[in-house]
């Protein structure tokens, strides 16, 4: 399926633009603190017309046979293109934790880094990550390592999802 630009984008967003739309995949989620799984996954990103995008995204845990077997992480958040190529990403999750990262943009590739982390009270111990977002052979593959419950920045999560729709 090929991607259209849509005119409507404010040039700020040129960078991130092949986000948009809807993408449907799986991945593997591990940590030394659990046993690995595979998880299902989709991904909302689009925008109203200002210079940022929306980013809703849900997953859920499979079965050995790709079957969903209950509801795992959901995040809603923004991605903020910056100048020279930088970009923040803010992000809350229902687990009472709420992340900003920043980083960089270059073609069809997103690297960025949490600049700072705020938890609950009775959110778990979490105090960084370091994702990946990139555009191969039309997939979006993505990598998250994460530094939570007594662990340096470890792997996490891995995944690769398809435009759909």
């Amino acid at each position: 399926m090929a991607f259209e630009l849509d005119p409507n984008l404010p040039s700020e967003l040129a960078p991130l633009a092949w986000l948009i739309g809807r993408w449907e995949g799986a991945g593997v989620v591990g940590y030394p603190t659990m046993e690995s799984q595979n998880f299902g996954q989709e991904v909302e990103v689009s925008h109203d017309g200002r210079p940022f995008l929306r980013w809703e995204s849900k997953a859920w845990i499979l079965d050995n046979d790709g079957n969903k077997v209950r509801p795992a992480g959901t995040e809603l958040g923004f991605w903020r293109p910056l100048p020279n190529d930088e970009v923040e990403l803010l992000l809350t999750h229902p687990t009472g934790i709420v992340e900003l990262y920043f980083g960089s943009t270059s073609p069809a590739k997103i690297e960025v880094r949490t600049d700072s982390v705020v938890r609950s009270p009775h959110a778990k111990e979490y105090t960084a990550a370091h994702r990946l977002y990139g555009l191969v052979n039309s997939n979006l593959m993505w990598v998250m390592d994460m530094a939570a419950m007594g662990q340096p920045l470890t792997s996490h999560l891995s995944a690769e999802l398809k435009r759909v729709g």
